[in-house]
Parts: C-alpha cells; sequence; structure tokens
C-alpha cells in the first residue's frame, strides 16, 4: 500500500511525489492524461517571484497573505532543489526588474521531476478520495471545463481558446470539495493571455510564441468598439476583461509608429506577424495594423481553500491550480505556486513538519 496517493502529473504533482520519494516515502502517483507535465510543459519553464514582498501583495491584493508569504520565501530554496535535481536552466533572469526567477527546459524539466518521483499510473484518473491514505490534489484546476468557466468566471467562456493541457477539467476541485474541504476566493478568476483569433493554427508549441503581450501599446477594443485601458504590466487585467467580452473576443490596434515596440524579445511587428502567419485575422493600412484575438486560459486562479500546510480537510491536500488564494486578485507565477506547494504538501501529508 502506497504511503501517499498524488493525482497529477504536472509541476505540482511531481513536485509532491518527488519531495515524498526524497523523504523515503512511496507515493503513488496517477496521471488522467498519457503523459507526465501537465500544463507545465506547455508553458516557457519560467519560475519567478516578485523582488519586493509589498509588490507581491500590491498586485495580488485579494490573496492569502500567509500563503503568498510562503511562496515568496521559500521560492529561491525550491528552485535551487530543481536544480539538484539537474533539471536544465535556459536563463536566470526574467526580463524584469520587478521579477526574478530561474527558467528551466519545460521538457528538460519534466524529465528531471519524473526521474525523482519514481513510476506513475498515466490515463488513470482520480474518482475519489481515498478513505485511509494521505491524499494530495494537483490536478490542474478548471481551466479545460466549460462548464465550470462558464458557471463561475464568464458566460462568454464556450468561445475562449485553451491554452492548458486538457485535462484540467475540475477534478481536484470536486474531490476535495466532496471529500469536506471548500471553495476559497477567486473562483470568477483566471490567468489568460490575448491569442490570435479564429481561422489561426495553434499547436501546443505555439501557445507561448504566439501570445500577443502588446495590449498597453495599442488600442483595445470589443466588438462593440468599447474601449479598454490595460492597467498592469503584465496585462491580465486585460485577458481577464477580454475573456468576458462577447465571443471572448478583443481587437488590438497598434499605431504604425509603434511597430518597433519591444515587449522583453519581440517586437509588437514580430507578434502580428507571427498572427498573421499562423491566420489571424490582421487588416493593415498606412497608419495601423489591428489583429483580432481571443482570450486564451491558461490556469484558474481559485480552486480549493488551503492552510499553510496545503490542507483542505482531514487527509487531503492541495496544492498547484487546485489550490485557491494565492495570486487572487492579479497576478504571479503558477509554476512557482505549484512547485513551493508541492513540496508543503507532501511533507505535510506524510506528517513531516513543512
Amino acid at each position: 500500500m502506497p504511503d501517499l496517493i498524488v493525482a497529477g502529473a504536472g509541476m505540482a504533482g511531481l513536485a509532491a511525489a518527488a519531495e515524498a520519494r526524497g523523504l523515503g516515502a512511496d507515493p503513488l502517483l496517477v496521471e488522467k492524461l498519457p503523459r507526465p507535465g501537465g500544463s507545465m510543459r506547455l508553458s516557457s519553464g519560467m519560475i519567478w517571484r516578485h523582488r519586493d514582498f509589498d509588490r507581491f501583495r500590491k498586485e495580488c491584493p485579494d490573496g492569502d497573505e500567509r500563503l503568498q508569504r510562503l511562496l515568496f520565501e521559500r521560492l529561491d530554496a525550491d528552485l535551487e532543489w530543481l536544480e539538484s535535481l539537474d533539471a536544465p536552466v535556459v536563463e536566470r533572469d526574467t526580463g524584469n526588474p520587478l521579477t526574478t526567477g530561474t527558467r528551466f527546459d519545460p521538457a528538460g524539466l519534466t524529465d528531471a521531476l519524473v526521474r525523482v518521483a519514481g513510476d506513475m499510473q498515466v490515463e488513470d484518473p482520480l474518482g475519489t478520495a481515498p478513505e485511509t491514505i494521505p491524499l494530495v490534489l494537483a490536478t490542474g484546476g478548471f481551466a479545460a471545463s466549460g462548464d465550470l468557466l462558464h458557471a463561475h468566471v464568464s458566460p462568454e467562456a464556450d468561445h475562449a481558446f485553451l491554452r492548458a493541457a486538457p485535462g484540467s477539467t475540475g477534478d481536484g476541485l470536486r474531490i476535495g470539495l466532496e471529500a469536506g474541504g471548500s471553495a476559497g476566493a477567486g473562483l470568477d478568476q483566471v490567468y489568460a493571455r490575448a491569442m490570435p483569433a479564429p481561422p489561426a493554427r495553434i499547436g501546443d508549441e505555439d501557445l507561448v510564441r504566439l501570445s500577443q503581450l502588446y495590449a498597453r501599446h495599442a488600442t483595445v477594443t470589443n466588438e462593440r468598439g468599447e474601449p479598454y485601458e490595460p492597467r498592469t504590466w503584465s496585462e491580465i487585467d486585460v485577458a481577464q476583461w477580454q475573456l468576458r467580452q462577447p465571443r471572448a473576443r478583443a481587437w488590438f490596434t497598434v499605431a504604425s509608429e509603434r511597430l518597433g515596440e519591444r515587449v522583453r524579445e519581440r517586437t509588437v511587428a514580430e507578434m502580428i506577424d507571427a498572427a498573421e502567419a499562423a491566420g489571424a485575422p490582421v487588416r493593415r493600412d498606412e497608419e495601423h495594423v489591428t489583429v483580432e484575438t481571443v482570450a486564451g486560459v491558461t490556469t484558474t486562479l481559485g480552486g480549493l481553500a488551503i492552510d499553510e500546510n496545503a490542507k483542505v480537510t482531514r487527509g487531503v491536500f492541495a496544492c498547484g491550480a487546485d489550490a485557491g488564494g494565492i495570486a487572487t486578485g492579479g497576478y504571479a507565477s503558477g509554476l512557482a505556486a505549484a512547485l513551493v506547494f508541492g513540496r508543503i504538501a507532501a511533507r505535510a501529508a506524510l506528517g513531516e513538519t513543512p
């Protein structure tokens, strides 16, 4: 009999299983999809935190300060732990003076965690919480559930693009609630990105490359022509607004003289060219370029309420997107929270002091 069951083999579940194995325990790791990695494998691999805790609080004002403090204080050591597992580092700079972190190769990071986590059962979704074995829920939230997104986030969610693993359908939320847990704040919030609108062709390998991250250099409108003014550097507010607009659409209109503006390593023109090459509707004239975009839901920010030990209820723990209350009200690294609370959940579930 295993010492611990971990449901989900994305960042949070792999971190939990690897931590448990490192403590000498025998975890059973079950994964709904045919492969490990979850949405982490589709990401840029950047794991980061805010450099200043007060800034973190300001940008995510509705989050649980206790959980945010744990994330802020523990991430650096957990990044070193990943490196100790021979996870391949791509760069050690986020490109943003407000944040600090490390970019890993997503496939290599997955492989490194799998080596330590040990055997797993793929294509094996968990139905209910076990009665006698501690459970760590790490199933990825409900970004891939049209019904839950429609119920909790937006009536336009059926039109959104899924920018996440297809197994993230709310299994953890359901199991945790059935076991006696409660939902935390922020069930109506998501982390999303503006993506090229249909008929654009977007594969898993395009999710990062085709993100349209230049709203602050553009005029943003919905299909009724109503404008939206971006408020945050991350543009998370733009995507949240967009998801609630008709057909989850927004049009980004950029003046020709701003096409050379840079957003990290890319120019606005390069992002627009990539969207056009993928098949997105793009209109050009002498003075402007307009791109039609759709909200691409990456992860949900709300989930099960947890305490500092990632505990949901007796014998049940949650981490990753199954746990809410960390980035509520704003934007923070989902991979960072998954890493930190995945390890915390494993230690707490095994009776260790986190």
